[in-house]
C-alpha cells in the first residue's frame, strides 16, 4: 500500500464573500493544501477580476479572463448568490453554519448590511472565523473610503519613490498592494485556525490592506523618523549602493539590473568587465567616491553591458559574486529554467478558454504534503451541488430560487 499524506488544511471549509485580487491570494494556499472554498458571485455583480485581461481571442467576455484564471486557482466550488435579494441572506446564513471561515473584501457595512457581521456569524457558529480586508480596515475615520490597489500604493508612498527626480511619480504598475497583503493574511487566518483548535473559540481578523503596504516602506519611513529625510524619487539609484541600475543591453528593448554594494563586489564587477584596474581608480575606490561619480560609472556599465545579451551579463556578473538579473520578459519567464524546476506553472484544461499552460500554484513547497491546484471555476458552475446536494434543497425549492432570482 501507497502511503499519501494529508494535505494540513483538508476539511477546512471557507464561504468567500471576496473579489478581485487580494482575496483569493490570501486564501488560495489554504486551497492548495486541503481547505475547500464556495466563492459567492452574482450574475448581476460577478467578480470585478473577470472584467480584467487578457482575454481568450481577444473578447472581453467574465469566462474567458486569463487574470482571473490565475488568481483563482484554489476555488472549489462557484455559486451565485444576490445578496440584494431578502431571500439570499437566509441561504448565507446556512453556508455560514457550512464554513469554518468566511471571508469578504466589501467596503465597511456591507456585511453588516446583509445581517453577516461577526456578532451575527457568532450566533449561526460560536466558533466561526472572520476575515474581513478592505483599504483601512473597518474602524477609524477612513474606514468609509473605497479603494483598490492602485490607490494603496499612492497611499503608502510606493509612488513618490517610483520615478526619476525631475518627473512626475510614475507610479506602481498595476494593484501592487494585492500581492504584499496577502501574505500577512494567510499568516493570520493560519493563526486563526491554530488558536481555535487549541482554545475552541473563533477569531475576527480585520486586515488594513494600507497598513500592509507600508512594510515595502519600512526603511524609509524610519530614515524619517529618525532623521527627519523625506523620501523622493531617485530613479534607479540606491543610496548605500553602486553600480545599481537597470542597463541597456543587447538586443531590442533588453536589459539587465546590477547592484554592487560591498567593496568585494565592486572588485569582482571589475574582473568581470575586464577592468581590474578600474577598483582602484581614485573615482571610484569607495561607496562615497562611487556616489559622487555616479553618471561616469553608469556610462561604463553601459558601454559594456550594451555589446552582450542580458543573460550573458547575469551569468557573468553572478559566477563572480555580484548581484544581477535579467530584467524578464513574458518569454523569460515561461521559460526560466528555475520555475520550469519547482513545477510552478502548470497547465490545466478550462471549459471556456481550453488549455492553459500559466495555472500556479504555492511559492512554497511542503516536504510532508502534496498540493494541488484546480482550475478557475465558471459562474454558478456548482450551484445545483451546493444547493441541492450540501444544503439539501428539493429540486422544487432550487428552482423556485432561480426563478425568484435568489441565485
Amino acid at each position: 500500500m501507497i502511503f499519501m499524506p494529508s494535505r494540513p488544511f483538508e476539511g477546512i471549509n471557507i464561504l468567500d464573500f471576496t473579489w478581485t485580487a487580494t482575496g483569493p491570494f490570501t486564501l488560495n494556499p489554504l486551497a492548495f493544501y486541503g481547505a475547500n472554498i464556495i466563492k459567492v458571485e452574482s450574475r448581476a455583480r460577478y467578480d470585478a477580476l473577470r472584467s480584467l485581461g487578457p482575454f481568450k481571442d481577444g473578447r472581453a467576455e467574465p469566462e474567458r479572463s486569463f487574470y482571473f484564471s490565475y488568481a483563482q486557482t484554489g476555488k472549489r466550488y462557484n455559486i451565485t448568490l444576490n445578496m440584494d435579494h431578502p431571500g439570499a441572506r437566509e441561504i448565507a446564513r446556512r453556508l455560514v453554519g457550512w464554513a469554518d471561515i468566511v471571508a469578504d473584501s466589501y467596503a465597511t457595512g456591507t456585511m453588516e448590511k446583509w445581517g453577516l457581521d461577526y456578532e451575527s456569524l457568532k450566533k449561526i457558529k460560536p466558533d466561526i472565523i472572520m476575515f474581513r480586508t478592505c483599504m483601512h480596515g473597518h474602524t477609524g475615520p477612513l474606514a468609509g473610503q473605497h479603494g483598490q490597489g492602485f490607490i494603496l500604493t499612492a497611499l503608502s508612498g510606493v509612488d513618490a519613490i517610483i520615478g526619476w527626480p525631475d518627473r512626475a511619480p510614475a507610479g506602481a504598475f498595476g494593484a501592487l498592494t494585492d500581492f504584499i497583503a496577502p501574505q500577512f493574511n494567510t499568516i493570520c487566518l493560519i493563526a486563526a485556525l491554530d488558536y481555535r483548535r487549541r482554545t475552541g473559540k473563533g477569531q475576527y481578523i480585520d486586515q488594513s490592506q494600507h497598513e500592509a503596504s507600508l512594510q515595502l516602506m519600512t526603511p524609509l519611513i524610519l530614515d524619517y523618523t529618525v532623521n527627519g529625510r523625506d523620501f523622493h524619487a531617485s530613479g534607479n539609484r540606491l543610496s548605500g549602493a553602486a553600480p545599481h541600475g537597470i542597463y541597456r543591453c543587447l538586443g531590442d528593448d533588453r536589459w539587465c539590473a546590477i547592484a554592487v554594494f560591498t567593496d568585494g563586489e565592486w572588485q569582482g564587477f571589475c574582473q568581470v568587465i575586464g577592468q581590474p584596474a578600474l577598483a582602484a581608480d581614485p573615482r571610484f575606490v569607495t561607496l562615497a567616491d562611487r556616489k559622487r561619480n555616479e553618471d561616469e560609472l553608469d556610462c561604463i556599465v553601459e558601454g559594456w553591458t550594451a555589446r552582450r545579451s542580458p543573460h550573458e551579463v547575469m551569468t557573468l556578473m553572478q559566477a563572480s559574486g555580484v548581484p544581477a538579473g535579467v530584467v524578464a520578459d513574458a518569454r523569460d519567464q515561461a521559460e526560466d529554467p528555475q520555475l520550469a524546476h519547482y513545477n510552478f506553472f502548470e497547465e490545466r484544461e478550462h471549459p471556456v478558454t481550453g488549455k492553459m499552460p500559466f495555472y500556479h500554484g504555492p511559492c512554497f513547497r511542503l516536504s510532508a504534503a502534496p498540493y494541488e491546484i484546480g482550475r478557475a471555476t465558471l459562474i454558478g458552475e456548482h450551484n445545483e451541488y451546493v444547493y441541492t446536494g450540501l444544503l439539501g434543497y428539493s429540486d422544487e425549492e432550487w428552482a423556485r430560487l432561480a426563478a425568484e432570482g435568489v441565485i
